[in-house]
């Protein structure tokens, strides 16, 4: 039987992480940037452990008025500070329930800028650098901080089940209609082609390769828990578990 590796981004405030978590093979945690406090931390950290979970730093742009999804005018130190003490935090809560972390996983503006810019991917490589060199970074395909990074620190290439791709690997900026994936039919297509075929079917047709390790489903889709349902149902058809699920 294959094994898919799904994670998923919970601790934000969503009312569906302890729906999802049974499902799921690693979480990434808001820890403080854009959403999540220390008692979100630990009641999703707690909830990781009960399910078997991987457990994932999920910094960002210190901005919860944006949820973290606009890039800030804000200096090297003061970002590089920020990215350090949020993981720090989960680090400590979690070690504090007996497990360590897998990995991180930087969220919303701060992940696509990196893809992109090599000032913003290099401030987040050197925070890992400076926190601990084992922790596994979560990168997009063919970005920036990916060909940075290689080398220096572990990393896995994500895609998402549940974004729209452009051809140059970018996501469709959700200013746009059809940024999300939400139908269920459509979500489990679009992953079957990238775990299956290694392929992306972009936006507009075009198809570009996929070698990512690991999915990314969103949790603050409205049908979220449906979706992931319905992933389970179809992938054991194809004789597929999603890797740790119970």
């Amino acid at each position: 039987m294959k094994k898919i590796h799904i994670n998923c981004d919970l601790g934000e405030g969503s009312e569906f992480d302890a729906a999802l978590m049974p499902h799921i093979s690693a979480c990434n945690i808001a820890c403080g940037g854009h959403a999540g406090n220390l008692d979100t931390m630990q009641q999703t950290i707690k909830l990781a452990v009960e399910h078997g979970v991987e457990i994932g730093a999920h910094p960002s742009y210190p901005d919860k008025e944006n949820f973290g999804r606009k890039t800030m005018e804000i200096s090297v130190e003061e970002l590089q500070r920020s990215i350090v003490a949020q993981i720090l935090s989960l680090k400590q809560l979690a070690e504090a329930e007996g497990v360590k972390l897998t990995h991180v996983k930087p969220h919303g503006a701060l992940y696509n800028e990196a893809a992109k810019d090599e000032k913003t991917a290099q401030i987040i490589i050197d925070s890992l650098l400076e926190f601990d060199q084992k922790l596994a970074l979560l990168c997009p395909l063919n970005s920036v901080i990916s060909k940075l990074a290689k080398g220096k620190i572990p990393i896995v290439f994500e895609a998402f089940a549940d974004r729209n791709y452009n051809p140059d690997y970018s996501l469709v900026s959700r200013s746009k209609s059809n940024a999300l994936i939400s139908e269920k039919e459509a979500v489990f297509e679009h992953l079957f082609s990238m775990f299956f075929g290694g392929k992306i079917t972009c936006e507009n047709g075009t198809k570009i390769s996929c070698n990512a390790a690991t999915f990314c489903l969103h949790s603050d889709t409205p049908n979220s828990v449906e979706i992931m349902s319905f992933l389970d149902q179809k992938f054991a058809k194809h004789n597929v578990k999603i890797k740790n699920a119970k």
